[in-house]
């Protein structure tokens, strides 16, 4: 595949994303003869078919599966080059790659927002999902940053805490539990709202349940904050959340934080990278950014009352 051009992998790229040689074709502003062609010598340079058509619905090949994960790593790596190169020209421009865990799209949009009005030049890519994507992407090197509340163990990252993460019991503002101080062993019996596996939100509440003995009456599986939100204020049950979800129904008295011993749990967030990665100007601007002003503007973001108007300092 030596001889590949970079146009023949955007190409490719476009037909694997959309599964459809027009919507690719309209993208990239081609006819749809002119993607088809492209496709045709990349087969004829791999030697092999790289999509197969069944019942009217297209599809890759195991050998377009490989060659789609080698081709988007060339064109991240091009993408970073153009970035590096208009840093390099004083530009306070560039691409950043981001992805967050959903927990934190609470604030993420305000801490952007700050850190754009400095750089608006910046191209940004942002993408909110739930852990396991968001590892995923980051050790296919498809982001420059995550950010999280548990680094991953299973691959070498550079992880920088940058504020602290409040866990907290929640319940139905008039639980028993609700109007006392309380002990984790009260919990027992109670229905536990949990998020899916492998959330890290999920894999702490495990932890602190078993080392409380607590033993559940019932377990309900939700795939969303906003889910087990709504499912509390119905009654449905209880729930370990970040309090930086809760902020809105905490002012309101849709809920209520339960005053238990050995609570909040105290953890922190994190701005993630693959152990290695170059990071380009303006990733690294926006690392210090969050040391800097992530906790304050955070804070700020998931508190009740109107929105902070504090101009950033990082310019």
């Amino acid at each position: 595949m030596r001889y590949a051009t970079i146009r023949q992998m955007q190409v490719f790229e476009a037909v694997a994303r959309h599964m459809s040689f027009s919507r690719a074709a309209e993208e990239l502003h081609l006819s749809q003869p002119a993607v088809s062609l492209q496709i045709k010598q990349l087969e004829g340079l791999a030697g092999l078919p790289l999509f197969e058509q069944l019942k009217r619905r297209l599809y890759l090949t195991a050998a377009g599966e490989t060659l789609l994960g080698h081709f988007r790593a060339v064109l991240a790596a091009v993408a970073d080059a153009e970035a590096a190169m208009a840093a390099m020209r004083g530009r306070r421009a560039g691409g950043l790659r981001l992805a967050v865990v959903s927990t934190a799209k609470y604030f993420a949009p305000p801490l952007l927002s700050a850190f754009l009005a400095g750089y608006p030049g910046v191209d940004l890519s942002l993408a909110i999902a739930n852990r396991e994507q968001v590892l995923a992407q980051l050790a296919a090197n498809e982001v420059d940053l995550a950010i999280m509340g548990r680094p991953p163990t299973d691959f070498p990252v550079q992880s920088v805490p940058f504020a602290k993460h409040p866990m907290v019991m929640i319940a139905p503002p008039d639980h028993p539990l609700a109007r006392r101080k309380a002990r984790m062993a009260d919990l027992g019996g109670e229905t536990f709202l949990v998020r899916e596996q492998g959330s890290g939100t999920r894999i702490l509440m495990e932890g602190l349940l078993a080392s409380h003995s607590v033993v559940p009456g019932h377990t309900i599986e939700m795939a969303s904050n906003e889910s087990i939100k709504q499912a509390v204020m119905a009654g449905m049950g209880v729930s370990l959340l970040s309090r930086h979800t809760i902020g809105l129904e905490l002012s309101v008295g849709r809920l209520a934080v339960l005053d238990l011993q050995g609570l909040p749990i105290q953890r922190d967030w994190y701005v993630v990278t693959r152990e290695g990665k170059q990071l380009l100007p303006v990733a690294a601007a926006f690392v210090r950014f969050l040391q800097e002003e992530g906790a304050a503007r955070i804070e700020a973001a998931t508190r009740a009352g109107p929105p902070s108007r504090r101009r950033s300092r990082h310019k």
